[in-house]
């Protein structure tokens, strides 16, 4: 049987993160992958500057397209346009952009075990047998980085879903020259043109990724609601080629811990993706790398690791989701409170954002005092 300290169940951006930290500090790793590699991962891939700058390694191979400007609408009546000198939003194809993690891990020393799914975790003293397709698997820590759905974590026990998990539909579209040249300069983001959430439009290097995200928990057509983008947003006539994935994003962390029986979890499997964006790659790569030194500064004890984890969780990350919470609900399900907002502070509101974005503020943690503050201004002036 095999044994490694660390075994981590997906090899997206949370998985490898955590495995390039810990196979640069010495300490055995394994990433367990179902899919044989490289796999299509179903995501907007819209890559936020924070967390490229969070990567100790560049990525401009892997880079479709690096965008400075971002365009955001509401609706009909508020237009506002953000721009840096560094690229906002990096847009990544995350087959290509996953395989590149992956060799990155194993340049460091760690393993990566492809086309084998976990079927099971048994405790055996201080560490847990893995039962896989392959073979059976030793190991005193196992990180869940299997994504929304983590099989992962139900079978370490987490049975009760306390996630909030908002519906998206995107589409790899070709269009024509014409349609793609005229809607390639910026990335788009339009909030309101779904009910609750917002839809996209990420310009890649030969194609479209557009999509539709809901926040609301009846139930709605997302089919209709892209299709209409489509053609009275966007006016795209002609699609020439497109292929559907459908897919949920966790926008709110599990509420009954994120350790459980020798297991970590992170990224999506936590619930750690951006509330206001539903931006997931940036939190995955910080929780991931956040795990992987408080499993190092355990000296691989997991009681110590857990308390680690959870004060480094503490400091900054659950915080700005509580806050992002808030925010969400203000951007998406208070539209009239928001668009007397938007008309007095809605550009340096969205600069703000771009801040956030940039990695060079977080969302403020008084983000309610100010909102009712700058309400009140308006309400009265």
């Amino acid at each position: 049987m095999k044994y490694f300290d660390v075994v981590i169940i997906g090899s997206g951006p949370a998985g490898a993160a955590a495995a390039f930290k810990l196979a640069e500090k010495g300490i055995s790793v394994a990433i367990i992958e179902k899919e044989t590699l490289p796999r299509y991962k179903t995501c907007g891939g819209g890559f936020v500057y924070r967390g490229v700058k969070m990567l100790p390694f560049d990525i401009t191979e892997v880079a479709e397209r690096e965008f400075y400007k971002v365009d955001t609408l509401i609706g009909k009546d508020f237009h506002f346009i953000t721009e840096r000198d560094q690229p906002v939003i990096t847009m990544v194809m995350r087959d290509t952009f996953d395989s590149f993690l992956v060799k990155k891990v194993t340049e460091k020393g760690g393993t990566v075990i492809d086309n084998c799914k976990l079927t099971g975790l048994t405790s055996e003293g201080e560490n847990v047998v893995l039962s896989t397709t392959h073979e059976e698997i030793k190991t005193r820590f196992v990180i869940a980085a299997d994504g929304a759905l983590s099989p992962t974590a139900k079978m370490a026990g987490w049975e009760k879903e306390t996630r909030h998990l908002i519906p998206a539909l995107e589409y790899e579209v070709e269009v024509s020259e014409a349609d793609f040249e005229r809607l390639s300069k910026s990335v788009r983001f339009d909030i309101d043109a779904i009910p609750g959430g917002y839809a996209w439009n990420f310009p890649k290097k030969n194609h479209l990724s557009i999509g539709v995200a809901s926040g609301k928990r009846t139930k709605i057509n997302l089919k209709q609601y892209y299709q209409e983008y489509l053609s009275n947003t966007l006016k795209i006539d002609n699609v020439i080629s497109e292929v559907q994935h459908g897919f949920q994003i966790p926008v709110t962390p599990r509420t009954d811990g994120f350790v459980k029986n020798n297991v970590f979890l992170v990224g999506d499997a936590a619930g750690f993706a951006d509330p206001v964006t539903a931006e997931g790659i940036s939190n995955s790569i910080y929780s991931g790398m956040l795990v992987a030194d408080a499993i190092a500064e355990s000296d691989l004890d997991v009681k110590k690791a857990e308390l680690i984890y959870m004060d480094k969780l503490e400091e900054k990350l659950l915080p700005e989701i509580k806050t992002g919470i808030l925010l969400s609900k203000f951007l998406y399900d208070q539209p009239k409170i928001r668009n007397l907002f938007m008309k007095k502070y809605g550009q340096g509101a969205f600069e703000a954002m771009t801040d956030v974005f940039m990695g060079k503020r977080s969302y403020p943690a008084d983000i309610m005092k100010t909102l009712k503050r700058r309400a009140k201004e308006l309400l009265f002036s």
